[in-house]
């Protein structure tokens, strides 16, 4: 497909790309009812009609339909199954603030208004990298939580991230790197370039989700800058803190999160659980989605049944 053709089919709606997702990854489409829901300062996409059950934060520089794989094989598996996947403040749709504080404590108190309204029954938050440290900060709110999965992060990310080389960093790297870009292929030459272990068909995808044009006519990012410098360890307290049952997911391929943060959160909080997906990098819902969704599944029954 190439560039016109692709934006004019995003243009004309929003879930056109959906059929073309779950083919690759290998689930029938049987018609999910979505639709984007926004109270003018948080935007979201609310997955069925019942009452919401999952919620899901994704990352920095990411929108919420990162998630669109992961929860078409939940709804595979559950076709009555509610979910809302948020654009994070600065991101998507959602609106972007001023002072460009888009950290974990600053998210959480935007966030939990919201997820107040739209989500007042959700057992369980599942968020990745940024949207995971916002899932543990949420927990200083009045949320409905029960059960808590955060995607390869800990509150010692970002001393990871400091220690990364360019080409560690992978696809994170686009995040500071050039804003603007002429066509569509120049984005995706980018992106494929910091991103070798994605198909050019599911990077094309995320392309259009993540971007738009501006009035020049150009191509930039569907998300804010993201260059204040961040310090996650408070976090740690709230993690220490917690009785929420706590499921951390790590990319085997990531460099993220170490063995030795595997120990401190075991450490701080006992009765986490911890699971590698094997071939997945720190995007483990983008690389390794039906691995991710089995394992959201098991938990949070398996968290009920407790």
């Amino acid at each position: 497909m190439d560039d016109p053709a692709a934006a004019d089919a995003y243009d004309r709606s929003e879930f056109a790309l959906l059929e073309e997702t779950a083919a690759d990854i290998g689930v029938p489409l049987s018609a999910p009812v979505v639709s984007r829901v926004d109270d003018g300062n948080v935007s979201a996409l609310q997955w069925g009609t019942g009452p919401v059950e999952l919620v899901f934060l994704h990352g920095g520089g990411q929108n919420a339909h990162t998630w669109d794989s992961v929860v078409l094989a939940l709804i595979s598996a559950h076709p009555d199954l509610s979910a809302l996947a948020v654009d994070l403040p600065g991101h998507g749709h959602s609106r972007w603030r001023d002072d460009r504080d888009y950290s974990p404590v600053t998210n959480a108190a935007t966030l939990a208004p919201f997820l107040q309204r739209l989500a007042p029954g959700a057992a369980t938050i599942i968020g990745m990298s940024l949207g995971g440290l916002t899932a543990i900060a949420l927990e200083q709110h009045s949320t409905p939580f029960r059960r808590r999965i955060i995607v390869d992060v800990t509150p010692t990310s970002h001393e990871r991230l400091a220690q990364l080389s360019r080409e560690q960093r992978g696809s994170i790297a686009l995040v500071s790197g050039p804003r603007t870009f002429a066509t569509i292929t120049e984005m995706l030459d980018a992106t494929a370039a910091a991103s070798p272990a994605r198909s050019r068909t599911s990077l094309r995808r995320g392309i259009l989700h993540n971007a738009h044009r501006d009035s020049s006519g150009q191509w930039t990012w569907r998300y804010d800058v993201l260059d204040k410098a961040m310090d996650f360890s408070p976090l740690w307290s709230v993690v220490r803190d917690s009785s929420i049952p706590t499921l951390l997911v790590r990319g085997g391929n990531s460099p993220f999160v170490t063995d030795d943060d595997s120990i401190q959160l075991l450490r701080e909080s006992p009765s986490a659980v911890v699971k590698t997906v094997a071939g997945a990098g720190h995007s483990i819902q983008s690389d390794r989605p039906i691995e991710l969704a089995a394992l959201i599944d098991e938990f949070r029954v398996g968290s009920a049944e407790n």
